[in-house]
């Protein structure tokens, strides 16, 4: 089986971009909006020019007003039907890598197996430390936790020897 043109340019480095909006881990500005401008020139789509031109909009509260952030600054969102579209292309591009796999996965079967069981005995050294940072990691927590609180009740002796009166009406009522 050979592989198709489109999955191998999808393996290629690409170089470095300047960072803008995500939308699904892509950007915005530079491949969303130039790609759904292209499908609209190709009438494969019909993404309205307004969400071309402003792709980002407020986002408002149910009551109206400008929504903020919890940096303070006011809430954007991608225009609805332009975010729609971009969804759906997600669900498309999944749903093309789950099939190319599902097909060399039945393809080649015997060197697909192989790749998964070299792959998990590949991962058994880090799983394995993994493992081990963690618990030491929770060890060492849970001796830092202790030692507070040892510390915090030495450093008020007199805590252990106050006596707490009950009013003689709460032990009646007990």
């Amino acid at each position: 089986m050979k592989t198709p043109p489109y999955i191998a340019t999808l393996l290629q480095p690409n170089g470095k971009k300047a960072p803008s909006r995500k939308v699904w881990s892509i950007d915005l500005e530079h491949i969303w909006v130039p790609f759904f401008t292209a499908t609209n020139v190709m009438e494969e789509t019909s993404v309205p020019s307004e969400d071309l031109g402003a792709p980002l909009r407020l986002a408002l509260a149910k009551d109206g007003s400008v929504r903020f952030s919890q940096t303070g600054r006011p809430a954007l969102r991608v225009a609805p039907v332009l975010n729609s579209h971009i969804q759906m292309v997600r669900e498309n591009f999944t749903a093309t890598l789950i099939n190319y796999t599902g097909k060399v996965a039945a393809e080649m079967k015997d060197a697909y197996r192989a790749q998964v069981e070299a792959a998990q005995k590949a991962a058994l050294p880090i799983q394995q430390y993994q493992d081990t940072a963690i618990a030491e990691a929770l060890r060492q927590q849970a001796e830092a936790e202790a030692k507070a609180v040892l510390e915090a009740a030495e450093a008020i002796p007199e805590a252990a020897e106050v006596e707490v009166a009950i009013p003689e009406a709460e032990l009646v009522a007990a």
